[in-house]
């Protein structure tokens, strides 16, 4: 009786399996290439999976990067370095880059801060992207209610986030309520500074949540003013109100809007309404329950 087949098909899947991809960048190769690159090629390369295929290479890359040049006399060339770090994923050593360059007044000064600002928000150094944000309009705050760079966050918006992200809530209201408060926008504005103030300031938030509710109707924006209104009811909870009104009010919103779902959740001592399902039931997308149907053999 011959040898079986199963075994040796094992071992061959498994040496297939282990055999490194031919397009793959040699570590010999690599190696050798790393310590000849510069800010752009290590940046194309900490992009390419056939070179930065291990989190090893990206870090030597990132390593590499950050070696470079640790010198700078030219914006153009650190603001380069910088960019290919963010790219790199290590916007930690972005930063260390950047301060090594003073920015002259200017355009220099704002194009730096706005870059030092994007490396500490994207860090998740929440007091640094606060501080740039802060140096960049020379502490003229208002100056920040626009757009950071063109079709980009409003700057009052992310120094508010900033802000709130530390712990300074009653700062991160101030500087919200700073931005332009019209329309749907303004709404969200209101209802994120209504969510940072203390318990003992329920009558402002409640306040700015019934403005936001009514500028979230006049734009017929009915999703956030359902968003709006859990907000209030929750709020209202909190405080040891019974929430009627705000609970009221969704009640006739999900009824004008065929939303039985929220209808529900709102009255669930109402029988199960026969159009809605769990998920979970049989047929659900989440139905983990066996398949009465037997697999093919």
């Amino acid at each position: 009786m011959g040898t079986p087949l199963f075994p040796f098909a094992l071992t061959l899947l498994a040496a297939v399996t282990a055999a490194p991809d031919p397009q793959v960048m040699s570590e010999e190769r690599f190696q050798t290439v790393l310590v000849e690159m510069d800010v752009s090629a290590a940046e194309q390369a900490c992009l390419d999976p056939l070179i930065a295929d291990t989190d090893r290479r990206r870090q030597d890359l990132r390593d590499r990067l950050l070696a470079l040049h640790p010198v700078i006399d030219s914006l153009d060339l650190v603001l380069e370095n910088a960019e290919a770090l963010m790219s790199c994923g290590a916007p930690e050593a972005a930063a260390v880059v950047l301060n090594r360059y003073s920015p002259r007044a200017g355009d220099e000064r704002r194009r730096w801060l706005l870059l030092r600002w994007r490396a500490a928000a994207a860090a998740l150094d929440h007091r640094q992207a606060a501080l740039a944000l802060r140096r960049l309009v020379v502490g003229n705050l208002t100056a920040l209610n626009a757009p950071l760079l063109p079709g980009q966050v409003n700057g009052l918006d992310q120094l508010a986030l900033h802000e709130a992200a530390q712990g300074r809530n009653a700062v991160a209201v101030e500087v919200q309520l700073m931005a332009d408060l019209s329309g749907v926008q303004g709404a969200r504005r209101m209802a994120r500074a209504a969510q940072w103030l203390d318990a003992d300031q329920f009558e402002q938030a409640d306040q700015l949540l019934e403005t936001a509710l009514d500028q979230a109707a006049a734009a017929e924006a009915w999703g956030l003013a359902m968003e709006l209104l859990r907000q209030q009811l929750q709020l209202q909870l909190a405080a040891g109100g019974d929430g009627a009104r705000p609970r009221q009010r969704m009640e006739r919103l999900a009824t004008v809007l065929d939303d039985r779902y929220a209808l529900q959740q709102l009255q669930p001592e109402n029988d199960p309404d026969p159009l809605l399902r769990s998920p979970r039931d049989p047929g659900g997308h989440a139905d983990v329950s066996p398949s009465a149907v037997a697999p093919s053999p």
